[in-house]
């Protein structure tokens, strides 16, 4: 009767089951929780609620880990404040006005999400380092080219903003760019120039972003954005972007966290302990000769027993510290004692 009233008990759990709400967890189990979509979309790093561009966060911030930040590099902002210093005083000499230059921003980012933010209509100069072998990317955008050709051509001062055009730069909009251009490349060499000899070479001029691809999308860079202040509410951005490739060079000098910082060495240190070395005593072995013998002949050693060695008082005598030999000599005496005059230099052993 047992057995046949089994069957019956399995279908009531069942139906208990299927009856009940879903989502709960079994009787005796401890309950599983849910998560909801905004706790995936949090996890995963796309919130859709987050507008504009923040910080990554979630699997992204950890892909994102992948690019190295400029903070790991403390002399880029010695670097970059010699490079304000020095480019305010060139434009204002440029232009012969009161121009003021401020670092606005230092960010890493990947070269394409670089590419596809920058605001149209720019010109953009592709750079060479020729000391590093690699290639560099200045942006300029309209408000600081319209604001230059105004101030170089004595364009009518007024408080109103500079009107945006959506047509092609002119030749001697160009020409202008460029000429600005060489000066904050021979800046940044100035700027460089205590850390590292760098000369930055102009390469060519390009309106579409697409044309000045000097590195892998996916590849990591700094992005240097400086603001151009200049009279009468002129002005703009100028941005320099450098590939973290183009500095691999001089990756060692611009960890240091000072000029001329050593790493792993410290001079005072080394004197010591060169100092303390020599005063150092050491064992030496003087060995006339060596003979192997059987382990029978060892054991019936008696007192008064000879070895007799194949040597004569004339043989070298081997030198030995440690059990390496160092030099050879020949065997003598000075006053009470025996001493050893050295014929050959010591072995040194080469460094590889």
């Amino acid at each position: 009767m047992a057995e046949a009233e089994t069957p019956k008990q399995d279908d009531a759990a069942m139906a208990a089951a299927a009856a009940a709400p879903p989502g709960s967890a079994p009787a005796g189990d401890e309950p599983q929780r849910v998560l909801n979509q905004d706790e995936i979309d949090t996890l995963l790093g796309f919130d859709s609620k987050k507008e504009g561009g923040g910080q990554s966060s979630g699997i992204f911030a950890i892909l994102d880990r992948s690019m190295t930040a400029y903070e790991k590099l403390p002399m880029l902002e010695v670097v970059f404040d010699r490079l304000v210093r020095q480019l305010s005083t060139s434009l204002r000499n440029f232009t012969s006005e009161n121009v003021d230059v401020s670092l606005d921003s230092m960010v890493s980012l990947r070269f394409d999400d670089y590419l596809n933010a920058i605001p149209l209509p720019a010109l953009l100069v592709v750079f060479r380092a020729v000391e590093w072998e690699n290639f560099g990317l200045i942006t300029v955008d309209s408000s600081q080219i319209y604001s230059m050709v105004d101030i170089l051509l004595g364009g009518r001062k007024s408080n109103r903003p500079v009107r945006i055009e959506g047509r092609p730069y002119t030749t001697i909009e160009q020409d202008i760019v460029k000429r600005m251009v060489d000066i904050v490349l021979a800046d940044m060499s100035s700027a460089f120039e205590p850390l590292s000899p760098a000369t930055f070479h102009f390469e060519r001029l390009e309106s579409n972003p697409r044309f000045a691809t000097i590195t892998r999308p996916g590849n990591p860079a700094l992005l240097v954005k400086l603001r151009i202040d200049m009279v009468e509410d002129r002005g703009g951005i100028i941005e320099i972007l450098l590939p973290h490739t183009t500095l691999e060079p001089i990756r060692d000098l611009l960890l240091q966290m000072f000029m001329g910082e050593n790493f792993g060495q410290d001079t005072v240190w080394e004197k010591h302990l060169g100092k303390e070395l020599r005063n150092t005593s050491i064992e030496l072995e003087a060995v006339l000769k060596e003979k192997t013998v059987t382990l029978k002949d060892v054991m019936g050693f008696q007192v008064g027993s000879t070895v007799l060695l194949d040597c004569t008082p004339d043989d070298l005598v081997t030198m030995r510290c440690g059990g390496i030999p160092i030099t050879v000599g020949n065997m003598g005496k000075v006053g009470d004692h025996i001493a050893i005059s050295i014929t050959d230099p010591i072995k040194r052993r080469k460094e590889t």
